[in-house]
């Protein structure tokens, strides 16, 4: 029986070398949230919420929820919330969803651990993928403007870590510099050279493509083996999409800001992704496993977004542990130390893998002095950059 349920937030500034610049924004500083569930069985579950929905206002509406959830049976699936789907941008908007993302994660983290299993087995008892493959999703120091030539050194250092996919993105606003897709792809074979065979590329455009750049681009990257191309368009542009992925060769994945298979449901049936990308930080578990479902019944591919700490790669490895049509899981590589500071033991992502079957629940535990280590610092993560 449920006893308690609230939140962790928590801040760390970036120094000026952890920063991250994409498009227009630099990065100043990492949030995590963390939803905790305890129960009068001694038992203590977590999960983590996707922060840009402002850590504060997920904590209120944890605590929002909270009178309805006290006293209610971990196996009681009818005391989750559902995510409404109504905010399309990781924006303020989006903390209900959010706050209902973490509420999951962590009724499953309790449950594996009342149970005294994996939650990988408890989404699907015949997993049996102890390992899951994890690929490092950076490429967001680059600068055109200063020396973009450091992405390969960016890229190198992830494979160099061990790990065998790595995902990059475009680098700053392209009209500052006269970019174009040619000049992207310049700088992709400069990636591809350096990296050899040690490593597979894929490329997150973060929605900013117009349909003819889009399509260069996405052609390009095909000739040059790239494994996907990530949300090239507008996030509405649903025609567009359509468009796109039956008319080139590479795939085309998207959709890491919906957070309901109803969101989901016009996209696949327009054919508009290859893969799906749902993230359980986003709209928690229980929901990626069934667009993961309905995606598998449909021939497509889910590889999970997965853009904060350790806790919700944990969630989003075990989704992907379970599901027949999910290959590997995104690792934030530009958090700081804040992404796996948050858990006891530090990062449990070894040589590009993490193991989900070895402890009960998610398998980390939160460190006891999070909020003391790092205070909650109010206001966005980034600050808008103009040139």
């Amino acid at each position: 029986m449920i006893t308690d349920i609230r939140t962790l937030c928590a801040t760390r500034l970036h120094g000026r070398e952890d920063q991250w610049l994409t498009d227009r924004y630099r990065s100043v500083k990492a949030d995590v949230a963390i939803v905790v569930v305890e129960t009068d069985d001694g038992v203590t579950g977590i999960g983590e919420a996707c922060s840009y929905g402002n850590p504060r206002q997920i904590a209120d509406w944890v605590r929002w929820y909270r009178p309805s959830l006290i006293g209610r049976d971990l196996d009681d699936f009818s005391i989750v919330p559902r995510p409404t789907g109504t905010a399309l941008e990781h924006a303020v908007g989006s903390a209900h969803d959010f706050a209902v993302a973490g509420i999951d994660c962590a009724l499953w983290d309790a449950r594996g651990r009342l149970a005294g299993k994996p939650v990988a087995q408890l989404l699907e008892p015949s997993a049996s993928v102890s390992d899951v493959d994890v690929y490092a999703s950076g490429g967001v120091r680059y600068d055109w403007h200063d020396e973009p030539r450091t992405l390969v050194e960016d890229v190198l250092g992830y494979v160099d870590a061990g790990y065998r996919t790595v995902k990059f993105r475009l680098g700053t606003a392209w009209h500052w510099d006269n970019v174009t897709p040619a000049r992207f792809l310049a700088l992709f074979d400069e990636v591809r050279e350096a990296v050899g065979d040690r490593a597979g590329l894929a490329v997150d455009a973060n929605s900013r493509l117009s349909r003819a750049e889009a399509r260069e681009l996405a052609e390009g990257l095909a000739e040059r083996g790239a494994l996907w191309l990530e949300e090239p368009l507008a996030k509405d542009d649903i025609e567009g999409y359509a468009s796109l992925t039956q008319s080139v060769d590479l795939k085309i994945s998207g959709g890491e800001s919906f957070t309901t298979i109803e969101q989901f449901r016009p996209w696949i049936d327009r054919g508009c992704f290859d893969i799906v990308q749902p993230d359980a930080g986003v709209c928690g578990i229980s929901e990626v496993m069934r667009i993961g479902r309905i995606a598998d019944s449909a021939g497509l591919s889910l590889i999970p977004h997965s853009w904060h700490n350790g806790v919700m790669l944990m969630a989003n490895a075990h989704a992907v542990a379970a599901l027949p049509n999910a290959s590997m899981v995104e690792e934030c590589m530009v958090q700081g130390p804040l992404r796996w500071d948050i858990v006891q033991d530090g990062s449990r992502v070894k040589d590009g893998t993490v193991s989900v079957l070895e402890s009960p629940g998610l398998g980390v535990e939160i460190i006891d002095d999070l909020v003391d280590r790092y205070p909650y610092v109010e206001g966005h993560y980034s600050v808008e950059v103009y040139r």
